[in-house]
């Protein structure tokens, strides 16, 4: 029998579509984890010190997980494309499940408000950073600190909850949150004739780099590593892509303008 390292990957997608067994589901998950890695560490970055790394990549595993169980290999699009949505979906859910925003952090955050305010009343302009850190008496590395703490702040938890005078239930956040997911059918139609307009008359990689990157927001390393392609070649062809659109659009301006 062969060892793990002795598996290719289409051998082992093959044997899990066939079998849906655990040993070849574990075997995917070993070969993906670094994609759960990297979007972990990109959303940790931006995060608070309170926030484990390790509880972002095991959130992050779960929609891996998720995406192993969905995939259809038929329909054309890489693995690496498709999980990352669930991936980075999965992490935020988890995210937004946590309330981790202690009292602490707020206070920093209005001591921060405050010598920001302080600062522009007394220049009469936005003051900068080195001059904001000075007035906290805090160094270059404390700032930074405060400043990604305190960017927390502004985030709430969907479970907070609020009392309510006329009803035995309490209202939670998530009640009030208004439903951004309900969109306009205008916009929508307007949205995907726009990217039909956009993509028509590119080849497959042309309308992927196009797509992955204004519409799925993925980094030119990332677009090439799904495209098997390298960060400069996908640079050049998406420069090569937006000047030819450009070509399109001002000659549409002229036929609108006769």
């Amino acid at each position: 029998m062969k060892t793990k390292q002795e598996y290719d990957i289409a051998e082992i997608w093959e044997n899990f579509h066939k079998t849906r067994n655990s040993f070849w589901r574990n075997l995917l998950i070993e070969q993906y984890r670094q994609i759960v890695r990297y979007a972990a560490e990109r959303l940790y970055s931006k995060l608070p010190d309170k926030v484990e790394l390790d509880d972002l990549i095991s959130a992050g595993h779960f929609g891996l997980m998720d995406a192993i169980d969905a995939y259809d290999s038929s329909r054309g699009v890489k693995f690496e494309t498709y999980c990352s949505p669930r991936i980075r979906g999965s992490i935020l859910d988890h995210l937004r499940s946590m309330d981790w925003v202690p009292r602490l952090v707020r206070a920093r955050a209005h001591q921060l408000a405050r010598a920001t305010q302080a600062l522009e009343t007394h220049l009469g302009r936005k003051p900068t950073v080195k001059e904001t850190a000075e007035e906290l008496k805090l160094n270059m590395k404390e700032f930074d600190r405060l400043q990604k703490d305190a960017n927390a702040s502004s985030l709430v938890s969907l479970e907070t909850k609020y009392a309510s005078d006329n009803s035995e239930k309490d209202i939670r956040e998530i009640d009030i949150l208004k439903d951004k997911k309900s969109k306009s059918p205008l916009i929508e139609a307007q949205k995907r004739d726009l990217k039909s307009m956009l993509t028509k008359g590119l080849t497959r990689a042309e309308r992927l780099i196009i797509v992955l990157y204004y519409y799925e927001e993925m980094t030119m390393k990332e677009i090439g590593a799904t495209l098997d392609l390298s960060e400069s070649r996908v640079s050049q062809m998406h420069s090569s892509i937006v000047a030819r659109l450009k070509t399109q659009l001002h000659k549409r301006e002229k036929e609108f303008a006769i």
